[in-house]
């Protein structure tokens, strides 16, 4: 009699894990960059490495701002480099990365580096991308070609990040950096000096939104993830999410070219172009770090003279006005501004009145009143430590000496 076992095997059922089949390995399906992106394989003497191009008419505007300088360069050249003072437009290149890591190190290399220049009105972008690590010493030759006509770089971040870490790959495949020679414009470190005190988050991203009035498409890829895409493509041969970072790397060099055309502006014209009291302050305290010490009067004086300035600001920029005039001199302007400071009951204009009075008007009594009514606010209890600690011991040694001084009748 057949057994149980043998009746389910007549009627095609399997018995016992043994017996199952191995389903077959599922393998990511390939799409090749081809297929993503627009693009081609560039031959070099080390091998192809494929290129992107895409051009920007002057049409174009990113978010409210176009990329074509609408005022000249002067101001950021004396602040940066003086070097371009004599670059023309074409001979600029934006520069941006995106590699293998976020760390940088010599183990970190650049799988896409975007580049863009100007012809004429129009902003020709080209990005350099590596199919595989292979690729990396043909993608450089084909960069190296690219900067030939250029003077100038610009990148946000790049003097930290994107410009060692290519020296740094172009020294591993044994050839020059053409970058060196470039006069490098950061513009990271000119968006710190100008909104600083606006803006707590000065990211490119944060800088697109809030300065030049642009919010990225949804196929935009977080920073954090692009070396986790790329290297997920590597295993398995799916380029699809690598047009996200073909996306970014774009938006990140058009939103540098325009941004660079923003700060020009608010540096060539500041009265008319900067829109925020905090900018007009920011803008003059480039000026006055660069010694144009008039500019930077007027700046401090219509940032002033604006209501939206928050009150601590108010103060502080009048703080430094009043130092201004005095390095240069002024002090009929210098004790005007602290005389208003005062009554508002800022320590420092009773301190800066008391060494006027004592040392260069050899007024003793007017600098033992100024010196007394600065210890009377710093016995207030809106008095900072940070203040008591400053001050306090000066200004008690400060009115002992002037009282013998009263007491001599000299």
């Amino acid at each position: 009699m057949p057994s149980l076992s043998d009746k389910l095997k007549a009627l095609g059922v399997q018995v016992g894990a043994r017996n199952l089949p191995t389903p077959p390995k599922q393998l990511p399906e390939a799409h090749p960059i081809e297929e993503v992106v627009a693009g081609y394989p560039q031959s070099t003497p080390h091998g192809p490495v494929f290129l992107s191009e895409t051009a920007y008419t002057n049409r174009y505007r990113h978010g409210q701002v176009g990329l074509c300088l609408e005022a000249p360069l002067g101001c950021i050249a004396d602040w940066a480099d003086e070097r371009l003072t004599g670059c023309d437009l074409e001979q600029f290149v934006f520069l941006d990365t995106e590699t293998s890591g976020l760390a940088g190190g010599t183990g970190t290399y650049a799988f896409l580096i975007g580049a863009g220049r100007f012809a004429g009105d129009t902003f020709n972008l080209t990005q350099f991308f590596m199919r595989d690590p292979t690729e990396e010493r043909a993608q450089l030759h084909a960069l190296t070609e690219f900067l030939e006509p250029c003077r100038a770089l610009v990148t946000f971040n790049g003097k930290s990040f994107d410009a060692p870490l290519l020296n740094t790959r172009y020294t591993l495949h044994g050839l020059e950096s053409p970058l060196p020679d470039l006069a490098h414009l950061d513009l990271l470190t000119l968006a710190r000096r100008l909104w600083r005190d606006r803006l707590s988050d000065r990211s490119l991203g944060n800088l697109e939104i809030e300065i030049l009035g642009f919010e990225r498409a949804g196929e935009d890829v977080p920073g954090w993830l692009i070396p986790q895409i790329y290297f997920d493509y590597l295993r398995g041969g799916d380029a699809r999410p690598i047009g996200g970072i073909f996306y970014h790397n774009a938006m990140d060099i058009v939103a540098m070219a325009a941004l660079l055309n923003h700060m020009a502006q608010l540096l060539a014209d500041p009265l008319t172009a900067v829109e925020h009291a905090l900018d007009l302050v920011a803008v003059g305290k480039l000026f006055e770090a660069m010694g144009q010490i008039e500019q930077a009067v007027a700046l401090f004086n219509h940032g002033m003279a604006r209501n939206d300035l928050p009150e601590e600001h108010y103060w502080l920029t009048q703080q430094r006005l009043s130092f201004l005039h005095k390095r240069s001199q002024n002090m009929a302007a210098a004790i005007e501004v602290w005389e208003l400071a005062a009554d508002g009951r800022q320590i420092y204009a009773h301190v800066e009145l008391a060494k006027f009075y004592e040392h260069k008007q050899r007024d003793y009594r007017q600098a033992l009143d100024w010196t007394e009514t600065a210890l009377d606010l710093l016995n207030q209890p809106t008095a900072s430590r940070h203040e008591r600690q400053e001050w306090l011991g000066d200004l008690k040694h400060r009115r002992a000496r002037l009282q013998k001084k009263l007491e001599r009748g000299t």
